[in-house]
């Protein structure tokens, strides 16, 4: 069937939406449907229970400040079993947390990832820097928790949490429970933890009676998660780098079929992927394991060959499976580094476990390897496709991460999965993270200026698509960078084609090896200072996607220099005025 407005009125939905829907519907009996508009229809008139009020006294405010969605899933359990109680929480995503309010505040809970160098998730940012200002008042009355997650492969590991904790300390909080850090291996010591909070909440709060047990039960917007994820198949693996080009980047498509699988643009793709058996077969070769041997994984009995390859991270090394495997083969080089956490960092972030392995063999039995490894992860990548351009389709825009080690070629796990070893119309599981700090403007009036370089062009793919599917009237201005023009021009074609449609109004291109002096987007930024002050002064909304420790980075710099020099205030008046326009979700970034 298709959904159709009634002639005198245009559908509240954008169609994107409406696609979404229709694929979800596509497939039902007219009993099926007949059930399904029934129950919307008692969602939408059911009583709701009262909402907590943050300046409640008997109320709990929980603050998910999340970057990949590990975080917000915590959260979400967590108000869940609050909730059961029943007690009064409010669960709030840090960036639409009014941190003004922090000063009423009677029980606080926060619960947060770390990204980039030690750094609080993108939508922590503006409540991170009220924290430190001069405007952060006294929290005397204020009790607090801390939740931290990290990945003990990088060096500031849960970093963002330490700091939440150690400043509302400073500010007069009192602690309720000593703070948590928690590896990428998260659920059991989550799930430990927020059992410890209901129970002190439980045993000091009063039940509310405005909170229905109804209200536990969470429906999520799809039917597919990082723990249930779709199996779909790959249709499309192009290479869009030239012969010459020192990057292998793919353009990746996924055939969702009739599955109902619905994404937004600025959301991202999440991949489960499988390690390289070439590698599983060098890792044990190198302890002497065959393969055959028996091991456990999750209460399920399997050859080690095949949980190596499906359940175990071989490809990233971190601190800390250095320092254990240190100490377990005795090597003097690899102990030396014990005494020197910047050295062990740089290490593991150099060399990959099977190298560390050939650089110092011990004989391990199956087991024994099995309990040095970290669980695999699914990897995210941002979508570079809107639904209402591709229907049921996702794309990716996928570099492949190749390097060597001593002569030795090496590889990510996903992106050599995806372009090496998952043939076209081979299966892949795969889920949709939603990234509701990363979205196009409401108003398809208002102008957007995009920022990325190399494989983050990829949202922008998706927000064009879009934008032109909503026949938005607003301004479309993208600032891309790469090595070259003639080998790493992504989209090349693409792009030409929107600007002699007019749906993008500028294009600004960085190629930093085309010439003697390196020239990125930043410098094109300076170069446009007062045209991109004078679109900003229009309203408009800033993107930037691509890499957190240095693009990302060095773009905020110049961007606060352009708002200091066109907006004539000085260096801290413009950062105050960026830190304004990401409180009003005017300035997004999504870096990794």
């Amino acid at each position: 069937m298709t959904i159709q407005a009634p002639p005198s009125l245009s559908p509240p939905l954008n169609p994107q939406q409406i696609s979404c829907i229709q694929a979800a519907i596509n497939d039902l009996t007219p009993t099926q449907l007949a059930w399904v508009a029934g129950y919307l229809w008692g969602q939408l008139n059911q009583p709701l229970a009262a909402p907590a009020q943050i300046n409640d006294s008997a109320g709990i405010t929980l603050i998910s400040a999340s970057q990949t969605g590990n975080a917000r899933r915590i959260a979400e359990a967590l108000r869940d079993d609050l909730l059961a109680v029943p007690l009064n929480v409010q669960l709030i995503n840090a960036g639409d947390y009014k941190f003004k309010q922090i000063a009423d505040e009677k029980r606080l809970i926060i619960v947060t990832s770390t990204q980039g160098e030690g750094e609080p998730p993108e939508e922590a940012i503006p409540f991170y820097k009220f924290l430190f200002s001069k405007k952060a008042p006294a929290l005397t009355d204020t009790a607090f928790a801390v939740f931290g997650l990290g990945d003990t492969s990088y060096p500031l590991f849960c970093q963002a949490g330490k700091t939440f904790d150690h400043r509302l300390e400073e500010l007069g909080g009192e602690r309720m429970l000593a703070r948590v850090d928690a590896d990428v291996e998260y659920q059991a010591i989550a799930a430990e933890w927020r059992a410890r909070i209901v129970e002190k909440l439980a045993a000091q709060l009063p039940v509310s009676r405005s909170v229905s047990n109804a209200t536990v039960q969470h429906v999520s917007p799809n039917l597919y998660s990082k723990a249930s994820p779709l199996t779909a198949t790959l249709t499309v693996n192009q290479k869009i780098t030239g012969r010459n080009s020192q990057k292998d980047v793919r353009h990746i498509e996924i055939d969702l079929a009739d599955s109902g699988l619905c994404y937004q643009p600025g959301d991202a793709l999440g991949v489960w992927y499988q390690n390289d058996p070439a590698l599983v077969r060098e890792l044990m070769a190198l302890l002497a394991l065959t393969g055959d041997e028996s091991v456990n994984v999750a209460g399920q009995s399997m050859p080690l060959a095949q949980a190596l390859e499906q359940h175990y991270e071989l490809t990233v090394n971190s601190a800390m499976l250095v320092e254990r495997y240190a100490t377990l083969s005795g090597s003097e080089s690899l102990l030396s580094l014990l005494t020197d956490k910047t050295q062990r960092q740089h290490y593991a972030a150099s060399t990959p476990l099977v190298d560390m392995v050939r650089s110092a063999p011990v004989s391990l039995d199956a087991d024994a390897l099995i309990s040095l490894l970290r669980p695999l992860t699914p990897r995210l990548y941002s979508i570079a496709s809107s639904q209402a351009e591709v229907g049921n389709e996702v794309h990716l825009t996928v570099g492949v991460v190749r390097y060597q080690v001593a002569g030795r070629q090496r590889a990510g796990g996903a992106s050599s999965f995806l372009a090496d070893r998952l043939a076209e119309e081979g299966e892949v599981r795969i889920f949709v993270e939603k990234n509701d700090h990363f979205r196009l403007p409401a108003d398809p009036q208002t102008p957007v200026i995009m920022i990325g370089s190399g494989t983050g062009i990829a949202p922008f793919r998706a927000f064009m698509q879009q934008r032109a599917a909503e026949g938005a009237k607003g301004g479309n201005w993208l600032f891309f960078g790469n090595p070259h023009f003639t080998e790493d021009f992504l989209y090349q074609v693409e792009w030409q084609r929107d600007v002699k449609a007019g749906l993008l109004t500028r294009i600004d291109l960085a190629w930093s090896r085309d010439q003697q002096q390196k020239i990125y987007v930043q410098h094109k930024l300076r170069e446009q200072g007062a045209e991109l002050w004078r679109w900003i002064q229009q309203g408009a909304h800033i993107y930037v996607c691509g890499d957190a420790n240095h693009m990302a980075k060095d773009v905020e710099q110049a961007l606060r220099d352009v708002v200091a020099e066109s907006g004539a205030m000085d260096a801290e008046a413009a950062d105050e005025f960026l830190t304004g326009l990401r409180a009003a979700h005017r300035y997004q970034r999504d870096v990794y």
